[in-house]
């Protein structure tokens, strides 16, 4: 892909800082002016969008200020966009955007769904590119080792597709990392870290949606190099990589041993690095990432959410006082935040690239709801995000809560605070952010660790016994949890959920709601159906951590992954393939 090919060109690595820093530098630039950034983004988007169908509609041409484009254009989500973008991808023009777009971006939607984003060469060059390149700033700032080598970085999101499904008009529709921007957009700096390493563009047959073996096959690669970084965005797939050395060492220590690579001949055996690779085993039992690259500096991915639960724990895995940098407050749609400097969470907003609006998180998004402005937000705060780009999203509803952390420049920071669904069995109305607080102020208060979990309202099964229903949480430990311990981590919690929500509170005081509880699953219970699910061809990239699974199918096949790997407390060995 010609995208990858630059980072082993002389003088390739800093061309690629020198574009990374100046983006900062103008993100930086720009939150002096935020306000009057924002105007000049809404008068862009509504003079080069006005002639299409959309701009007509809601009388473009006429507005002036954003009061008039709230009064003309009601809050929406991708449902409400959808007909139009279908159409866009049908083959139609001049729909929502004045230009054509390029690919469209995949990202599956609540029904799970595969949503279709337009890209358009406009989009891409005035919202998408700039934080893109100034997302890495961080990195490459605190880690310049990074860029010194194109196998320094195991990128686990970057997965190419030669042939790409297409839409009905035969444009791209793939995920972001599997597009070449250097190829479609005339950006050949935009090749990401790792892009051209020996496992980038794999060198052996693998089927397109055989996501495991592909993952497997860039392991077994890597192992042989010294690897520094590791990029994931979905941390998710961060902490699938002890998981995946544990379940795949015998293969992979094999395949080094016999100069194969999927069973396929791949240059000379090397039967004295297998036995090194073995020893490891031997000598520790279950191989860390921080055994296999004891020179590891940093991970790059999402740090808030139910990642941040886990995060700690994982990051030692690596190996210890490995940086931890967060990715940006981003979606498929458009960016939100993204990070400047080293904060392990918060990034600034983008003045450049949306109109962005907020709503607080208590309140239910309708079409007519009032909204905040930048400059109306509070720290320590919860909001949904609105915004508006000349990609063609207007006042579009992404899903996400963001909280505010602080403020720089006068700008908000913010950091990403979960979705906007709700579990609302008896008018608890409990968002993703309350239980991730709650939940850390019990690990805290109780000194435990996790490595991931989950939740559900126990519905049937109080009714039944006559009860009242309650919050079952399925908590896979880091380490084994006592008895004594759970139950009072139980208790902490359920203290906890009443205090971040009024909602919850009411629930239990009015016996609507009982107690929540904890069920200790085994440790590796997530990390065996997060394997399941992208067995089933979902790709990596977006399977994600899902605290609320109410879907009785969603929770008996959590359920059963930790079945099948034993009691909770059973001490651990290392598996086979069947794992």
């Amino acid at each position: 892909m010609s995208g990858t090919q630059g980072w082993g060109a002389p003088g390739h690595a800093g061309r690629y800082r020198e574009r990374v820093f100046a983006e900062r530098a103008r993100l930086r630039a720009d939150l002096a002016g935020m306000a009057e950034r924002q105007r000049r983004v809404l008068a862009d988007l509504l003079d080069f969008n006005g002639g299409t169908e959309f701009g007509r509609r809601h009388g473009f041409a006429a507005i002036r200020t954003l009061r008039d484009y709230r009064a003309a254009v009601p809050i929406q989500d991708y449902a409400a966009h959808a007909p139009l973008i279908e159409r866009m991808a049908a083959g139609e023009s001049n729909v929502l955007t004045a230009d054509a777009p390029v690919v469209y971006f995949t990202s599956s939607g609540s029904t799970g769904a595969h949503k279709k984003i337009p890209v358009t060469r406009r989009f891409m060059r005035s919202v998408f590119l700039p934080f893109y390149y100034a997302a890495w700033a961080p990195l490459i700032e605190c880690f310049p080792e990074l860029t010194e080598r194109p196998d320094a970085v195991l990128n686990l999101k970057h997965d190419p597709l030669t042939a790409p499904p297409v839409t009905a008009s035969g444009r791209p529709h793939a995920g972001a990392s599997q597009v070449d921007f250097g190829a479609a957009f005339g950006e050949p700096l935009s090749a990401e870290l790792g892009t051209a390493a020996e496992w980038a563009v794999l060198p052996v047959d693998v089927a397109p949606d055989d996501h495991l073996e592909k993952m497997y096959l860039r392991l077994r690669l890597a192992v042989a190099s010294d690897v520094r970084g590791f990029i994931g965005i979905n941390p998710a797939m961060l902490a699938a990589v002890p998981y995946q050395l544990d379940v795949w060492w015998e293969r992979i220590v094999k395949e080094v041993r016999d100069g194969t690579l999927g069973g396929v001949p791949y240059g000379a055996g090397d039967p004295e690095r297998a036995a090194r690779l073995e020893s490891l085993a031997d000598y520790f039992g279950q191989v860390s990432p921080a055994h296999v690259w004891p020179r590891v500096r940093a991970l790059f991915g999402w740090t808030t959410g139910v990642a941040s639960l886990y995060l700690p724990a994982l990051r030692e895995r690596f190996g210890a006082g490995v940086g931890l940098l967060p990715a940006p407050v981003a979606a498929s749609e458009g960016p939100v935040a993204v990070p400047l400097d080293r904060h392990p969470a918060a990034g600034s907003l983008v003045p450049s690239a949306s109109v962005y609006e907020f709503v607080d998180a208590e309140e239910d998004l309708e079409p007519g709801t009032g909204t905040l402005l930048p400059e109306d937000l509070e720290p320590h705060r919860d909001y949904h995000v609105v915004f508006s780009h000349v990609g063609g999203l207007y006042r579009y509803a992404v899903g996400d809560v963001v909280r505010v952390v602080d403020r720089v420049g006068g700008v908000p920071r913010v950091t990403y605070a979960g979705r906007s669904t709700r579990s609302d069995a008896a008018g608890e109305r409990l968002r993703e952010a309350h239980v991730v607080r709650a939940l850390a102020g019990a690990l805290a208060a109780t000194g435990l660790a996790l490595r991931n979990v989950a939740c559900r309202v126990e519905e049937e099964k109080a009714e039944a016994a006559g009860r009242a229903p309650r919050y079952v949480f399925a908590v896979a430990p880091e380490t084994p949890w006592l008895g004594a311990e759970t139950e009072r981590f139980a208790a902490l919690l359920d203290a906890a959920l009443a205090a971040e929500s009024p909602g919850y509170a009411r629930a239990r005081r009015e016996r609507r709601l009982g107690a929540a509880t904890a069920r200790l699953l085994h440790a590796d219970a997530f990390q065996r159906e997060w394997h399941a699910r992208v067995a089933d061809g979902v790709r990596p990239t977006q399977v994600k951590d899902r605290l609320f699974r109410q879907e009785e199918s969603q929770w008996r096949r959590l359920i059963a992954a930790s079945d099948a790997l034993g009691a909770p407390d059973a001490p651990h060995a290392r598996r086979g393939e069947g794992a």
